[in-house]
C-alpha cells in the first residue's frame, strides 16, 4: 500500500484516516452513554443504521438518537452494556470512506463464579453477548467525517456478514 502522492496529499491521507477512526472510536461511547449530542455529532441527518434481520435500524439521525434513548437501550446501558470495538479497516476515496470492523457487546455475569485478579478486586466476570461486523460509509460533511450508513450483521457463520468481509478482503488483496 505505497502512496506515491505529493507529501500534502500523504498528509491528508493521514489527518483523514486519524479522523476516521475517531468518529468510529467514539460509537461504542455514544451508544453506551445514549447522550444526544455525542451521538448526533458521529452521524449525517440522512443516516441509515441496517441491523440486520430481526432488529429495528434507523432511517435518521433522529431515528438513531430515538433508538439509543429508548427505555430498551436505558434498561441495557443500567444492565453495564459496554460496546467493545477493533480498529477498522478503512477504503479512503477523497471525500468518501468505507470502514470495516468488529463490534463485541459485553455484559456484567452476575451468574458468574467470583473470581479475584490481583491488585484489580473481584468480580462475577462478563459475558459476550454477541459479536457484528460493521460496515460503515462515512463522508466529509462541512469539512469532517460523518457516518452516513452502517450496516450490522452477527458474526455467526452465516453467508451475509462473510460476504460483507470479503468484500473488504478483495480491496486490500488488490493493493
Amino acid at each position: 500500500m505505497t502512496n506515491t502522492g505529493s507529501l500534502e496529499d500523504r498528509l491528508r491521507t493521514i489527518e483523514d484516516r486519524l479522523a476516521i477512526y475517531n468518529v468510529l472510536a467514539a460509537h461504542p461511547m455514544s451508544a453506551d452513554l445514549g447522550e444526544r449530542a455525542f451521538v448526533e455529532s458521529l452521524y449525517t441527518s440522512d443516516f441509515i443504521f441496517d441491523r440486520g434481520a430481526g432488529l429495528h435500524g434507523a432511517g435518521s439521525r433522529d431515528e438513531m438518537v430515538e433508538l439509543v434513548e429508548n427505555d430498551a437501550h436505558r434498561a441495557a446501558i443500567a444492565g453495564g452494556l459496554a460496546h467493545f470495538a477493533s480498529l477498522p479497516l478503512v477504503e479512503l476515496d477523497g471525500d468518501a470512506a468505507v470502514a470495516t470492523s468488529y463490534l463485541a457487546f459485553l455484559t456484567p455475569d452476575p451468574e458468574g463464579e467470583q473470581r479475584e485478579l490481583p491488585n484489580h478486586g473481584t468480580s462475577t466476570g462478563f459475558r459476550i453477548h454477541r459479536v457484528v461486523a460493521n460496515r460503515w460509509t462515512l463522508v466529509r460533511d462541512g469539512g469532517r467525517w460523518a457516518v452516513t450508513s452502517r450496516t450490522v450483521l452477527p458474526m455467526d457463520g452465516s453467508g451475509p456478514a462473510l460476504e460483507m468481509l470479503h468484500r473488504t478482503a478483495g480491496y486490500y488483496a488488490d493493493r
